[in-house]
């Protein structure tokens, strides 16, 4: 008489006969044509204004030599990997509103997931060492040049790069070594971790926990580094005699203040909160905020109140349109 099989042979002899997924669908916003031509115009405005801005800061950090200091060189840093934050998730995005074929291969999935969390970590911290310097600058001015060295600000930038390089890989290998075998379409524009959570045959609960406390360990002490910094720097704002150094310094701050409170309320919304209380079609539109518009959102936020950069501007652009202008005339 043979054996009754027990519940862990069905199940085992169930996983042999799937299929695992090899490609996945981004199903996207809609399947109205009309609605997705729309989406196309729009995000590639959005996309083309965002990588003028964002490199035309990095064109202009290098070919002013005023802007030759830390401050601006986390500026140009921040504008870079925005650029870099957009272009991991929106061409794409951009192509998949135009074609039926909205697939996406497993290993360009985990590709396109890696760049995102790489420069999205990598935007945290350096959000946080821009306070940081803006703190010595304005507390202890006189040991900045000491404090903020070359020395100290390049190991800095490059430990925010290894930070958001070392907290990708874990995601994207905890991710991609589960099973995806019952369906492979992602209720998403692109490739993100809860909407891959949420089509794994695996058991998530530890990779929702690697989400919540390694982007909630990250939030929170990136924002306290913010928040201590600016404590110092109302300190010395308020030993202030200057009514022009202190307009100066809540310009300067402000914009940082505005783009970290942007930047940070939404990613915190996204990641730092109980699977459960996940809603897949409500976060794409939030997602696609932090993805697309604020990178798009940062160059203006940092430059319309900024004296120097706008100086700077008519510095190396103004002068390049006056040379062309001359040389046209003739």
């Amino acid at each position: 008489m043979s054996a009754v099989p027990s519940d862990l042979d069905l199940y085992r002899i169930q996983m042999e006969n799937v299929t695992e997924v090899t490609t996945f669908i981004l199903m996207g916003f809609t399947n109205d044509f009309k609605l997705q031509v729309f989406l196309f115009f729009l995000f590639l405005a959005i996309y083309l204004f965002t990588m003028l801005g964002n490199l035309g800061m990095v064109l202009l950090v290098i070919g002013d030599s005023r802007l030759h200091n830390p401050m601006y060189y986390f500026l140009s840093v921040l504008s870079f990997l925005d650029a870099c934050y957009s272009s991991a998730v929106t061409p794409k995005m951009l192509v998949n509103f135009l074609s039926e074929n909205k697939a996406i291969s497993f290993l360009g999935c985990a590709a396109q997931m890696f760049l995102f969390v790489t420069f999205g970590t990598t935007e945290c911290f350096i959000l946080a060492a821009m306070a940081y310097d803006r703190y010595v600058a304005i507390y202890n001015p006189l040991l900045y040049s000491v404090r903020m060295s070359p020395r100290v600000y390049v190991p800095l930038i490059i430990s925010c790069y290894v930070g958001g390089f070392l907290h990708a890989t874990l995601h994207t290998v905890a991710t991609f070594s589960l099973s995806f075998c019952a369906s492979n379409e992602i209720k998403h524009v692109f490739c993100d971790i809860p909407p891959l959570l949420a089509i794994s045959c695996s058991d998530t609960h530890i990779n929702q926990l690697l989400v919540f406390y390694f982007a909630g360990s990250i939030e929170i002490s990136t924002i306290l580094i913010v928040l201590v910094s600016y404590g110092f720097i109302l300190l010395a704002i308020l030993r202030m005699h200057s009514a022009e150094g202190r307009r100066k310094v809540f310009s300067t701050c402000g914009s940082h203040l505005t783009g970290v409170s942007i930047f940070h309320g939404t990613v915190l919304f996204m990641y730092v909160r109980p699977n459960s209380s996940y809603a897949l079609d409500h976060d794409m539109i939030v997602s696609v905020f932090y993805t697309i518009v604020i990178p798009m959102l940062n160059p203006i936020i940092y430059s319309l109140r900024n004296k120097d950069v706008k100086d700077a501007m008519k510095r190396v652009f103004g002068k390049n349109w006056f040379a062309n202008k001359v040389y046209f005339s003739h």
